[in-house]
């Protein structure tokens, strides 16, 4: 079965006043639900409400971010969503980034491949009702195994997925980049999930971007995203738009975005085309396409079912 996901909670959209389009997106036939957790909502209160609001889609954090939490605390935020879920829940980490670790929670971004690999070791441990390092064990373990997908864009992230988690979660990737990224995934186990987050923007080019601009040069400017697309093979493409951006030169950063990779990224057009694009990068091996649909709150219920699974 083709998995086919949604971002929660909706852009615009109060998170009290996300009950009628999760139910919608579940009724439309969407598999999924997956948080972000960017500068809006944590990642486990819009699902902590999914749970109460349906009643088949799998709910996950896409993702949470395991150095601005305790592991304990991570471990118990886990166990409570799958009780809450009757196990419908899978648990996205991430390392997230020095920009999001250091800047906003004043916290060392440091040793993200050994955070996250310690992490899951110990989330292993702590989620099968175990004892854990340190003596902690949960009071009320879940009753069913707790996937643990892993945020990875880069070679050694995305091995330790493969070695040690239950999938891979990737971000703002270009198709042409796809296949690089599975390249990486060599010897993963049969049911390794490959997820990748896409902005969904109905319209044309002449509608579309601005915001697009904005959001790319934000977005992979980012030192762990720069990274991720100098790893790609893309650093010519983007030095300029960096130089404007660490220059404070914002505007002109947006108009230095590359738009043959904004157009390789993000998913424009129609209903119908939207789709067309979204299936070429399940063609290339995304096994869960995670939609976050842009549009005005009175539209979004529209777009949900315009991109909802065949």
């Amino acid at each position: 079965m083709q998995r086919w996901g949604l971002t929660v909670p909706f852009t615009g959209v109060g998170l009290a006043d996300n009950e009628e389009l999760y139910r919608r997106a579940e009724a439309a036939g969407y598999t999924d639900l997956w948080s972000g957790e960017t500068n809006g909502p944590d990642g486990f209160s819009p699902l902590t409400l999914g749970a109460a609001w349906t009643e088949k889609v799998r709910l996950g954090t896409g993702v949470v971010g395991v150095m601005q939490r305790g592991r304990a605390l991570l471990a118990q935020e886990a166990a409570a969503l799958a009780d809450a879920s009757s196990g419908r829940f899978a648990l996205g980490i991430g390392a997230s980034s020095d920009r999001i670790i250091e800047g906003w929670n004043g916290m060392p971004f440091e040793k993200p491949l050994t955070t996250m690999s310690e992490r899951i070791d110990f989330l292993r441990t702590a989620l099968a009702g175990d004892r854990a390092d340190g003596g902690f064990k949960l009071e009320r373990p879940p009753e069913k195994p707790v996937p643990i997908i892993v945020a990875a864009l880069r070679g050694k992230m995305l091995r330790l997925a493969v070695g040690k988690g239950d999938g891979a979660f990737t971000n703002f990737l270009p198709l042409e980049g796809l296949p690089k990224v599975t390249e990486q995934l060599d010897g993963a186990a049969d049911g390794f999930e490959l997820l990748c987050r896409f902005f969904c923007i109905p319209g044309e080019r002449e509608q579309v971007e601005p915001l697009a601009r904005f959001m790319f040069s934000s977005y992979i400017t980012v030192p762990v995203y720069e990274n991720f697309y100098r790893w790609l093979g893309y650093g010519d493409r983007i030095d300029e738009m960096v130089e404007a951006w660490n220059a404070k030169d914002r505007e002109r950063a947006a108009a230095e975005a590359p738009w043959e990779l904004i157009e390789e990224m993000f998913i424009f057009g129609s209903p119908g085309e939207m789709r067309e694009r979204l299936n070429a990068f399940v063609e290339g091996g995304i096994t869960l396409p995670v939609i976050t649909p842009i549009t005005t709150p009175d539209r979004l219920g529209e777009l949900i079912e315009d991109l909802a699974p065949a």
